[in-house]
């Protein structure tokens, strides 16, 4: 029987909600370029819209960038692949969190953390790095300088067999990178899902379990909402 996430449960046979509910058609949000962002896409025209493949469900939510999303929105000739191309078993696996939550602000998430999970970090198809954040949700320090990624975790990443990545932060780069360095690198050549804004990582364990993050399927889609859930045999 699935049952609902509830904050005060301990980690029990069931399914766990991964995402927050988001706030549709809304133009709420507190940092001032997401702000700007959403006043932009609201003075589109319609013919405008129809050609933006990003589906937009609310300012920031859990969502799932595909190798097309956040590159300066350019499209190249052949460039990777679209949300609706991938099999549904790519949003679908074991995975592991990755508790980063003793990190100070702006402090890089290094290969010690995964290191300390042994082996069952390359026995999963998904890493998901908890570094608390979701509590901030609704404040301003939520878009802060949060932790992100240094060289040598993107570089192991890459190398490896991984369906995706994900995050209770709201960016894979840091805000104050506009030229998105990091996404560059992690989608130029590889499929790979990045999954930014979830939530409970906290309460998921260290051991590896079953998560999907299916996103609405949209042709040609290089970013959507998802509904990420977590649950345990």
């Amino acid at each position: 029987m699935a049952l609902e996430f509830c904050d005060k449960a301990p980690r029990k046979r069931g399914y766990y909600e991964n995402a927050r509910k988001l706030r549709l058609l809304s133009v709420i949000a507190r940092h001032p370029d997401i702000r700007e962002e959403a006043k932009k896409l609201l003075r589109k025209t319609e013919e405008d819209r129809r050609d933006d493949k990003y589906a937009q469900g609310g300012t920031h939510e859990s969502h799932r960038p595909d190798p097309l999303h956040r590159t300066q929105h350019t499209r190249l000739p052949g460039y990777r692949t679209t949300l609706d191309q991938f099999p549904p078993e790519q949003f679908m696996g074991e995975v592991l969190v990755i508790d980063c939550t003793s990190l100070a602000e702006g402090a890089p998430i290094t290969m010690d953390f995964i290191d300390s999970c042994g082996d069952k970090a390359l026995q999963s198809n998904f890493l998901l790095f908890y570094l608390g954040w979701d509590q901030r949700c609704g404040k301003d320090t939520y878009f802060g300088n949060y932790p992100c990624l240094n060289e040598d975790v993107m570089d192991y990443i890459l190398g490896g067999d991984f369906k995706g990545i994900g995050f209770d932060v709201i960016g894979l780069d840091p805000i104050a990178d506009e030229n998105l360095t990091r996404h560059k690198k992690l989608f130029r050549h590889k499929d790979i899902l990045n999954i930014e804004n979830l939530c409970n990582l906290g309460e998921c364990g260290t051991d590896l379990f079953h998560f999907s993050c299916f996103p609405l399927k949209i042709r040609d889609c290089d970013g959507s909402p998802i509904r990420a859930v977590a649950w345990f045999d």
